[in-house]
């Protein structure tokens, strides 16, 4: 695998940033590493980070790069602050950056397939809300999306969390996010009801974690309206030992069109 850590100037930003980028190589002389790269342009997973962490943080909590060495796939993990996905109220607008600009750069940076059933988005806590919102707002964009321990249910964890309240202010001021396109639960069936393409959905979370009954919420409601859901529940906490172990299932998961086994 070829590492990169990427940095560039945003338009929609008007700033520099940075994305941390794994990329295939065919390398038969690398010892204890299987690796793969096939014809043509990568597939790509676009791997979101949480509220606390930045672009590097899956490289350095995980084994990510040597998870995915044997699948051909590229992985780009930009950084986003504190921003929850999303175009801030007093800030940067992130949404914009993620959704349209990021992926137009990335492609022209590095040879990244443009075909639909070749992007995959997943993320953790904040970030597995990025990637929910993401596909299901960008459904003509990704394959699947996956969410490990992810803030399904934002919402009601603004409003049942004073803190969160106080802390999520610079990006959705005072407005109430349910019923709009913030909302994964809103988004969610409004994906159900409509015809059009229907990205997979992954979510995991562990039943000891304090977004467990949000993640519930969103499984319960996903049941109702129809849209099918692979939920993995078991025991484990909001933190690095359970992302680890949970983001490979995700990988086993993620319909790739060709792969070795992990």
């Amino acid at each position: 695998m070829a590492l990169i850590q990427c940095q560039f100037f945003s338009e929609v930003l008007g700033l520099s940033t940075q994305m941390t980028v794994i990329l295939p190589q065919k390398a038969a002389g690398e010892i204890g590493v299987e690796s793969a790269r096939g014809e043509g342009k990568y597939p790509v997973l676009y791997l979101l980070h949480g509220y606390s962490d930045d672009d590097t943080i899956w490289l350095r909590r995980t084994s990510i790069e040597r998870y995915v060495s044997a699948l051909g796939i590229a992985v780009v993990m930009p950084n986003v602050h504190q921003s929850f996905y999303s175009d801030m109220e007093y800030g940067n607008p992130y949404w914009t950056f993620l959704s349209e600009e990021l992926p137009r750069l990335a492609s022209s940076f590095f040879p990244l397939s443009e075909n639909r059933e070749d992007h995959f988005v997943a993320g953790l806590s904040m970030g597995g809300y990025g990637a929910v919102k993401w596909a299901l707002r960008c459904p003509d964009q990704f394959a699947a999306a996956a969410s490990l321990s992810g803030v399904l249910d934002l919402a009601g964890h603004i409003k049942s969390n004073p803190f969160t309240a106080r802390s999520l202010q610079l990006v959705f001021g005072d407005r109430d996010i349910a019923g709009t396109a913030d909302d994964p639960l809103w988004l969610l069936e409004q994906a159900a009801a409509s015809d059009g393409p229907k990205p997979l959905l992954y979510q995991c979370c562990g039943t000891e974690d304090f977004l467990y009954e949000g993640n519930v919420k969103f499984k319960e409601l996903a049941d109702r309206a129809g849209y099918e859901v692979t939920t993995v529940f078991d025991p484990g906490n909001h933190n690095w030992e359970y992302w680890d172990a949970h983001i490979q299932k995700v990988l086993e998961w993620l319909p790739l069109k060709e792969r070795t086994s992990l």
